[in-house]
């Protein structure tokens, strides 16, 4: 009932973010830049596991994680110049989206406190 419960609040956010994008094309682009998925699932990891060392843990792979995953868009913003329509820039996004995935594993080994990920 837990796990229900997580997926319709998370659901949630994201059918109001969809929604709206029809609306308000800006707000909905800047309300999804807002680590609002973050703020869900910290107090749901302290929830979880009564650590707040884990949850450090998942807040600092966040921070990290957040500039690196705007690689995920350099296929849109590069898909006019190189002639790519949506079907190529989408999977070319998450490519450059598991790039920035070693990246970022890498990065979280070298932080002091981390430890091997």
């Amino acid at each position: 009932m837990e796990f229900v419960l997580k997926a319709v609040i998370a659901g949630s956010v994201v059918s109001f973010a969809s929604w709206l994008a029809g609306r308000n094309p800006a707000l909905a682009g800047f309300l999804v830049a807002l680590p609002i998925s973050t703020a869900i699932l910290l107090p749901m990891v302290y929830a979880d596991s009564g650590s707040f060392t884990q949850t450090i843990a998942v807040a600092r792979s966040v921070a990290l994680a957040v500039p690196i995953t705007l690689l995920f868009f350099v296929p849109f913003v590069l898909a006019e110049r190189l002639g790519l329509g949506f079907w190529l820039a989408y999977p070319l996004a998450f490519v450059c989206l598991a790039g920035g995935f070693m990246v970022h594993r890498a990065l979280l080994n070298l932080l002091p406190g981390s430890g091997p990920v």
